[in-house]
């Protein structure tokens, strides 16, 4: 069976957070985006010339330097960072910077990010965790009492969920503080440059583009229907409406408080957010509402570097992010499909899908148990890359039967290299430069555009990573003071033969493992070029354990984008599993950026998101 029935193939499918992530956000009665505009009935786009005829593009070829990014004025601004001599961390600064002010539905300066740097001087992969702890003074105890009061008062029913709105899921934004830890170990331009572009559209306006205008006015209302949960909502709203509306596609959009925010940032470095008079802001606005981080929890804030991780598929090595993120998922993803020998099953059919979809299902078992912050938290991160616990966990698929009993496995026997037979048991965007360095950033406010509250006079709302926690104290994931959440954001990269291969990432929540098993399979299994990796149709399984607290929901559901054979969905039904074929507004697909370095011919191959309002620049 081919991927794409001919009467769907050119179906524009649009993108929507993942559905577990709006699981959460309905838990707490939220709904955070209406639906798109669905496309004119009867008419679709033309064929691709080269390459498959479903791709929406080519790939963008270049020598020098390249961006690929969420926003085309991002990429923009960091392909000018490259020109004036900048590093690819210059470049990845501005047009983190950018994306701060122009998608404020994904990310901020309230929110988190993780990066990944391939460093031509040393020829080594340096990562960085940039994701915030939460206060100091806050207890579990406390923070269960504070969330059955938060859900009383607004008038909603109790969950055992952290809610998405308010100060309880309110964690120290590690942002800013990643771009000054790049900028120290690999900037060349002073760090005012890096980040004037943002202050000057901040100031000047810029045009919002199509998806991000129809996920601000999803997100506002989910913000109005149930702003009992906002402590202070008026910040927010001087800051992010145009006379009482949200910003319409086209519309010009100014952030003059972001661009001072930015402007003392600028001038004074780190230390104006966390220590100076950003800092105080904040933690005077958190104690005027009564809760949220106090202002030893900013300047005591520091984000870390730490090592990636890999495992080989089929001659590459993929890194990922040792957790608190959800990176290792993919790599346990990887390691169960080394088992398949997907190329002769075919792209696109039903036993290619169940493989991928029962390895996926594998290690989101596993992350629900044992992904949390390392410092709190001993995770078998040895043994949950072990090949050997791959083999073992495989056995656990039939291809023609789903699963329905998929539970956490067992790493620790296979934690010491040792093991014993029959022992087992969300923005993302790329940059390079002209000498060959290459960066994979994800940032993200978690939930669309965030808690909602919003201090004032400094132009962005606070994340609502903290609705990540879990509120059981046996879970690995259970909230703790100066404890980092479970996070879903992973950059990535490839190396292959001791070179750069790919930096790539795919957003979109408890998705993100998911996309990035895809698009390599794509590549590497099926020779897609690396714009068709990320066109071509996805499938997504929803209904897995979180490290939250919920439960798994046996076989789960499977959401298949339309461009699969209609076949497909009927084979995936009959071998167990639930299946709902999506229209181009529903589903949570993920956004795709990366930049491919073609070792030969020394040429960057970018590609972006069809589904979103992506754009490669390169020169």
């Amino acid at each position: 069976m081919n991927v794409f029935s001919s009467g769907r193939r050119g179906s524009r499918r649009g993108s929507r957070l993942h559905l577990r992530v709006l699981a959460a956000v309905l838990s707490g009665g939220l709904v955070l985006l209406s639906g798109m505009t669905a496309a004119q009935a009867g008419i679709s786009r033309g064929d691709h010339y080269a390459g498959e005829p479903w791709a929406t593009r080519s790939p963008v070829f270049a020598q020098h330097g390249m961006i690929a990014s969420e926003q085309p004025l991002a990429s923009l601004v960091g392909v000018e960072i490259l020109k004036k001599g900048g590093s690819a961390v210059d470049a990845a600064i501005a047009t983190s910077a950018m994306l701060c002010l122009t998608e404020p539905v994904l990310n901020g300066l309230g929110a988190d990010a993780f990066v990944i740097v391939y460093d031509p001087k040393t020829h080594k992969l340096y990562g960085y965790n940039g994701s915030g702890w939460s206060p100091k003074d806050r207890s579990l105890a406390q923070m269960q009492a504070d969330v059955k009061a938060a859900y009383e008062q607004a008038g909603m029913q109790l969950t055992d969920q952290i809610p998405l709105l308010g100060p309880l899921p309110v964690t120290v934004p590690g942002i800013v503080d990643a771009w000054f830890a790049l900028h120290a170990k690999f900037g060349k331009l002073p760090i005012s440059e890096d980040l004037a572009p943002a202050i000057y559209y901040a100031s000047h306006g810029f045009p919002v583009t199509q998806v991000v205008a129809e996920y601000w006015k999803g997100n506002w209302a989910a913000f109005e229907k149930h702003k009992g949960l906002i402590k202070d909502f008026q910040n927010a709203q001087k800051v992010f409406l145009i006379d009482g509306h949200t910003p319409r596609a086209g519309e010009i959009f100014r952030n003059p408080d972001m661009a001072h925010t930015l402007t003392l940032i600028a001038q004074g470095g780190r230390d104006a957010f966390y220590k100076g008079q950003i800092a105080h802001v904040m933690a005077n606005f958190f104690k005027s509402i009564g809760s949220g981080p106090a202002y030893s929890d900013f300047a005591d804030f520091h984000g870390e570097w730490v090592t990636p991780q890999s495992v080989d598929y089929r001659g590459y090595d993929v890194y990922e992010l040792p957790p608190n993120g959800q990176g290792f998922a993919t790599l346990e993803t990887l390691n169960v499909l080394k088992g398949f020998d997907l190329k002769k099953m075919g792209v696109g059919s039903p036993d290619t899908l169940m493989a991928e979809i029962g390895a996926f299902r594998l290690a989101a078992a596993d992350l629900s148990k044992w992904y949390a912050d390392p410092r709190f938290y001993n995770a078998p991160l040895k043994g949950l890359l072990s090949q050997a616990y791959a083999d073992q966990r495989r056995k656990l698929l039939d291809l023609q039967h789903a699963n329905p009993d998929i539970a956490p496995g067992n790493p620790l026997p296979y934690q010491t290299g040792v093991y014993p037979s029959g022992s087992g048991d969300t923005t993302d965007f790329e940059t390079a430069d002209s000498s060959g360095m290459m960066v994979s950033m994800i940032e993200s406010n978690y939930a669309g555009m965030g808690s909602g509250e919003a201090a004032p006079g400094l132009g962005f709302i606070f994340q609502d990573r903290g609705a990540l926690y879990s509120l059981n104290p046996k879970s690995a994931n259970a909230y703790a003071p100066r404890k980092r959440p479970f996070h879903t954001i992973i950059p990535a990269f490839v190396m292959k033969d001791g070179e750069p291969w790919m930096a790539f990432g795919v957003m979109g929540g408890y998705f993100q493992p998911q996309g990035q098993t895809q698009v390599l399979v794509n590549m590497i299994d099926f020779g897609m070029n690396v714009q068709e990796a990320g066109d071509a149709a996805r499938w997504d399984h929803v209904g897995d354990a979180t490290p939250t607290g919920l439960p798994s929901k046996g076989t789960g559901m499977v959401m298949l984008e339309s461009g699969f054979d209609p076949g497909v969905a009927d084979a995936l039904r009959q071998r167990g599993y639930k299946v709902k074929v999506t229209t181009h507004a529903e589903g949570g697909y993920g956004g795709y950026e990366a930049i491919q370095y073609d070792a030969r011919d020394h040429v960057y191959k970018g590609a972006s998101e069809m589904r979103r309002d992506g754009e490669v620049i390169g020169y």
